[in-house]
């Protein structure tokens, strides 16, 4: 099998390993991964870009997943989703100051959701109050469990993520 074919594999294999690992983290714990006061578990591996380019497509996938699969409103399957996607490449784009890669997922959702939980669900909500309980949430997932687990797979990252990991 030549180096593409195999690298090509891996990026789909990483990535739907990722997707699915999310979407069973957000089905497991989806009584506090939506709503207006959320902790969204599975976004602690928003910080996977910081190790290979496969954790994008695979957060988005997973994201999609989970939103569609816990019967979200269309809106917050499309936007959640999006926001999520947006998260993970700035992450990714951000990799090489480590303490940074938590920064963008944290802000994509304290952003998006909040119009998300008021046009999807009528939350009446004020969005700043919204953008608090989310932008909370996202930074216990991803900025304390997320930076983490960052620090527990940098220990092994040549052995989980080998030659494909981000550069």
């Amino acid at each position: 099998m030549n180096f593409k074919t195999s690298e090509k594999t891996y990026f789909i294999a990483f990535s739907a390993a990722i997707a699915a690992i999310y979407t069973v983290l957000t089905l497991i714990f989806a009584p506090i991964s939506f709503g207006p006061i959320q902790f969204r578990i599975s976004e602690v591996l928003c910080i996977l870009p910081f190790f290979t380019p496969a954790a994008i497509p695979g957060l988005f996938i997973g994201c999609l997943l989970s939103n569609f699969l816990c019967g979200a409103a269309t809106l917050d399957v499309i936007f959640g989703s999006l926001a999520t996607l947006v998260g993970a490449i700035g992450s990714y784009k951000l990799r090489k100051t480590k303490w940074l890669v938590c920064v963008p997922p944290i802000l994509a959702n304290t952003i998006v959701i909040p119009w998300v939980l008021r046009y999807a669900y009528g939350s009446e909500d004020l969005i700043i109050y919204a953008m608090i309980t989310v932008g909370i949430g996202e930074i216990l997932a991803i900025g304390v469990l997320g930076n983490i687990l960052m620090s527990a797979l940098n220990h092994y990252k040549h052995i989980i993520f080998g030659r494909f990991s981000a550069k």
